[in-house]
Formats: C-alpha cells, structure tokens, sequence
C-alpha cells in the first residue's frame, strides 16, 4: 500500500517535510515500517499551493528515492500547505496519470488503500460519477475514480459528507457483487484552505494514519528544539507512517474517524458511510 503526508501551516521548505526528518517519506519509499508492502516504488507525487488560482503537481512513474528532480524541487520550492504521496500499485497500471496527488480545480486528493475486486465493480461505479466530472478522468485507478465520485456526491460542499456518500455507494455497489469488505481507505483532500482526513475500512482495520500533537504543546515538552521554535501555531501535519524519534509528537487516528484541520485546529468525528441517494 502507498503513503502519504500533507502539511499545512506556515510556509516551508518542501525538503523539511519529506526528505530530512528521520524515517522520511523518501526512507518510507524504500524501507516502510507499518506498510503491508515494504517498498513503494511505483510512483510518487508532489502538489502545493503557491500564488495561483489552482495547486501545483509534479507527478513521476520513477521510485522517489531515484529521481534528482524531485529532490532539486523540494530544496527549492516553498508552501503552507503540501500534499506528498509515494504509490505501491494494488494492480492499475504504473503510470503518471495514475500517480497521486489528483486535482479538480482547488482541490487535491490523496488515497491509501483500495476498493476490493475493483474490476469487477468499476463499470457500476464510473455509470456513477457527474457527466460533468467524467472527462477530467485521466487514469485508471481505484483512486482516482473514489475522488470523483466523492466529487459527484458534494465533497465541494459538505467534504464529509461528500466521502461518506462516497464510500457509503462504493459499499452498496460491491455487496451487490458479493464483496464481503468493498472498501479500505485513509485519503486527505484540500481545497487550498482546510485539510480534510479520513481513515474508515468496512472491515473495520483501516491503513494506519497519525496527526501531529499542537505545536504549543511541542514547544512546551520540547523547549529546545529548533523546529517547534520556527514553525507557526498552525502548523499540523497528517502522515501515513511517524517521523523522527521525539515521544509524544504523533497520535493516532481512530478507526471509522475524520477530521478537518483548519488555522491548525482540528477536531476529529465519527465518520459513517451515508446512503448515496
């Protein structure tokens, strides 16, 4: 399975988020510690926010720890909101389209996990998306499809919302195939301004998934350290998998939960399937 991290808070070298902490996620491409697949080598992606109308992607088929232009990128370009996300395939094709993060207009998306027997119910789930979203299609993942169809079912409106409808039809859709468990997901989606996560599997073991302890409490069991002292109290970041060795700096989400993390707050909610209709 892939991992994930997306960042906001004050604006920061990307370099600081994904290759110098201990345990990265370029470390976690190669060497993952809580990943059903050890290495993620099939792909890897990169989408921030800057001066302009829509977010910035950089999206490569190359495993992250090999590619020179990734590694350039992040030691150069700066943001207050990041989505990084390395990819282990669950059976779509190795190729850029299908390399997270996805975007339609302000909004990226991100995904971990899977919607089993995925050809067996995908023709019933594409039937599903706006007519009006369908063409911005561009690959072949269960992933991406999910994003649209959470698009479909108001993710622009009501994000929470949009994602349980989503998963509540993919859930319908593959019991009608006879699919014990349809769907295992953590997925963060932004539209520039609020991170949205989400961590649900049906049944009930979703992917693992952490966010970062508030930055004045850090301050307060950390005194010392340099990155706490220069990062603002907004700053929060989701990842798939801890980084670094300090105690006390990740928690974990909850099974079937949710959170919305805005000015750096955030409170986390129970998160149910809803019926599509």
């Amino acid at each position: 399975m892939c991992r994930w991290l997306a960042y906001t808070g004050s604006p920061v070298r990307i370099e600081e988020l994904i290759l110098k902490p201990d345990h990265s996620l370029i470390d976690q491409s190669l060497d993952s510690r809580l990943s059903e697949s050890t290495t993620n080598g099939d792909g890897f992606g990169m989408g921030w926010y800057g001066t302009a109308d829509t977010p910035a992607l950089f999206r490569s088929v190359e495993p992250a720890w090999n590619n020179r232009n990734l590694i350039d990128l992040a030691r150069h370009l700066e943001s207050h909101l990041v989505f990084a996300h390395i990819r282990a395939s669950t059976g779509t094709a190795i190729q850029q389209t299908n390399c997270h993060p996805f975007r339609h207009g302000r909004w990226l998306w991100m995904h971990n996990g899977l919607i089993s027997n995925f050809a067996t119910v995908k023709r019933d789930l594409a039937f599903a998306v706006d007519p009006s979203l369908y063409a911005e299609i561009e690959g072949s993942t269960d992933s991406e499809l999910f994003f649209y169809l959470a698009l479909t079912f108001g993710l622009e409106e009501d994000p929470q919302a949009g994602v349980e409808r989503a998963v509540g039809f993919i859930e319908e859709t593959g019991r009608a195939h006879g699919i014990d468990h349809p769907v295992n997901l953590t997925v963060a989606a932004s539209d520039g301004q609020d991170v949205w996560a989400f961590r649900y599997a049906s049944e009930g073991n979703a992917r693992s998934l952490y966010y970062s302890t508030a930055v004045e409490t850090l301050r307060e069991q950390f005194p010392d350290n340099p990155i706490f002292a220069k990062v603002s109290d907004d700053t929060r970041l989701i990842v798939s998998e801890p980084q670094g060795s300090l105690t006390g700096v990740w928690q974990e989400f909850p099974q079937a939960s949710c959170c919305c993390i805005r000015n750096g707050r955030g409170a986390l909610h129970s998160f149910t399937p809803r019926n599509a209709n």
